[in-house]
């Protein structure tokens, strides 16, 4: 399985990104899919998932209401963020975790849960 994150760039604070995530190697019908960003000397953070089915969508504090995660049954998971502030500069990286029947049933906030990661696309957002 890969996961090949792209969309990243340098945006001015208050623009907009839209962060894609391209799934290949198999079909990942029972996998969410999560994104997570990190900056150098910090731990990777949760930032949104979306759940196998589409149905269940899921967001960090510190993006909540800024970013929209979206899906095509997992071949193709697009982040779309507004609003965007200097603290969201990171390297976002989108992963695969198994995750199959109900979808409530799971923590998709942790990184060490997913079973699979893209390299990361480097989002900077300038003041």
């Amino acid at each position: 399985v890969q996961l090949q994150a792209s969309g990243g760039g340098l945006v001015q604070a208050g623009g907009s990104l839209r962060v894609s995530c391209a799934v290949s190697g198999r079909t990942l019908r029972d996998y969410a899919i999560g994104w997570f960003r990190q900056v150098p000397g910090k731990e990777r953070e949760f930032v949104a998932a979306i759940s196998w089915d589409g149905r269940n969508l899921y967001y960090g504090r510190s993006v909540k209401g800024r970013v929209t995660i979206s899906s095509n049954y997992g071949k193709n998971t697009v982040l779309e963020m507004i609003s965007l502030r200097p603290e969201d500069t990171a390297v976002y990286y989108c992963a695969a975790k198994l995750a199959p029947g109900n979808p409530k049933s799971y923590d998709y906030t942790a990184a060490s849960t997913y079973n699979y990661w893209g390299q990361g696309t480097q989002v900077t957002v300038s003041s």
